[in-house]
């Protein structure tokens, strides 16, 4: 009798660890999980982030309520973010009748609504890389796998000869670190040793797109130097491994978000559009929350170094509109990529008049058509998640009130309170 409690179960116990493992101080860890589309339990995984529908005993508040009065309430795998593993037989079933079927339309919809799960796409002879990091760029079919990340800006590059030199370099420099960088524990250097995996990323490709008066979009001069990206990285990771006698690079091309870097840098992230030319931000200060209103630095470095007008600039907002702009995009650059790419793309609110019920299927069939240029795929509706930090507002109120603080009416409640029981509370 009894039966196995399956994997979901697994991930949950994986959450609640990271819950209270630290990083940096105050980030709990970063974790993934993801399951096949043709798993039995399938139907619950794509719904366990769905918090609006959980009821909390006891009240007449659901887990999405506490979790937006109180971001630190606990979820089902709040934690961890998760995708839904598509492989080459439903690729070619698609392929074969046009129908993508019920676990992919209900995947879209959850996507739209709660911005989980994400997709993740694993086809032919890479059907097996179902393993990856938390961003998603490294993907793999090993456990204990490790990568060694880099990232050039793309920006801060004259012509395509400096380029191929700085991506010569950055590659050497990567398997370089391949034979110097301390692990964890044996098997990581096992599989290392048996993988050497590299990931060189680019950022600053929205900067590169704007100093050539371009829109966001893959244009031909960029496809050349993705060209030199891609056969100058892979070159080189066999040349050089080979001279120092270790094993060849199994890959050489990932594209971190670059998220912390990129500010360090004063370019644009990974291959993500500008988020705002300006936003508020919203922060937590005793029990009250603040906000303040900040001018982004790439945006103001965009405006004042290339003259671009703050108001017709394409932001991921303005593109949050357009999604197949940005699905189209991120394929062109996939195109050149051999693991994968971290990229969210931005959409509306759930229930506005351009994400709704009725949009789901038509953002299915774009979708479904650039599957197998893509290796994951992640959207974020706008407001699907309590304590969203950034909201947009424009450039010029920006001006008139950069660096004021304003202190909001809403107050910080913890989840004790909110449902006003003891129990685990200690009251």
């Amino acid at each position: 009798g009894g039966y196995a409690s399956g994997p979901i179960a697994k991930m949950e116990m994986l959450n609640e660890i990271g819950r209270f493992i630290m990083q940096g101080g105050s980030r709990r860890s970063a974790i993934y999980a993801s399951l096949s589309l043709e798993h039995a339990d399938i139907d619950r995984f794509l719904e366990i982030k769905n918090w609006h529908t959980i009821k909390v005993g006891g009240t007449d508040k659901t887990l999405a309520e506490l979790k937006e009065a109180d971001f630190n309430c606990r979820a089902p795998l709040d934690m961890t973010n998760i995708s839904v593993n598509y492989g080459t037989k439903w690729l070619c079933d698609y392929w074969n009748t046009g129908d993508y079927g019920e676990v992919f339309l209900k995947n879209c919809e959850q996507a739209l609504s709660t911005s989980e799960p994400g997709f993740s796409f694993n086809f032919f002879d890479q059907e097996q890389e179902t393993l990856r990091n938390a961003c998603t760029e490294i993907t793999s079919e090993d456990d204990s796998d490790v990568c060694n990340l880099g990232s050039i800006n793309l920006s801060r590059i004259e012509n395509i000869y400096e380029f191929s030199d700085v991506v010569n370099l950055a590659t050497k420099f990567l398997v370089c670190g391949t034979l110097r960088a301390d692990l964890p524990y044996q098997k990581v250097y096992q599989i290392r040793e048996k993988n050497r995996r590299l990931g060189l990323g680019l950022m600053g490709i929205h900067e590169w797109l704007v100093q050539r008066g371009s829109g966001y979009e893959v244009t031909s001069e960029l496809h050349k130097w993705l060209t030199i990206y891609r056969s100058v990285s892979r070159a080189t990771a066999n040349s050089f491994s080979g001279k120092l006698c270790v094993s060849t690079p199994i890959a050489t091309c990932a594209i971190a978000p670059t998220g912390s870097i990129g500010i360090l840098a004063g370019t644009t992230t990974g291959i993500e559009p500008i988020f705002a030319v300006a936003y508020k931000r919203r922060y937590l200060k005793g029990t009250r929350w603040h906000h303040q209103i900040v001018i982004d630095g790439a945006g103001q470095d965009l405006i004042e170094r290339y003259g671009v007008d703050p108001d017709t600039l394409e932001t991921a907002l303005h593109l949050a509109n357009d999604y197949e702009k940005r699905i189209k995009f991120q394929a062109d650059i996939q195109d050149y990529v051999d693991q994968g790419i971290s990229s969210t793309i931005n959409i509306p609110k759930w229930g506005s008049d351009k994400n709704n019920p009725d949009t789901v299927k038509p953002f299915a069939d774009c979708l479904a058509s650039y599957a197998h240029r893509l290796r994951g795929f992640t959207v974020y509706a706008d407001g699907s998640r309590g304590g969203q930090p950034l909201t947009p507002v424009p450039y010029q109120e920006a001006r008139k009130k950069t660096g004021e603080v304003f202190e909001e009416s809403i107050e910080y409640l913890d989840v004790c309170e909110l449902i006003q029981r003891g129990g685990s509370c200690g009251q």
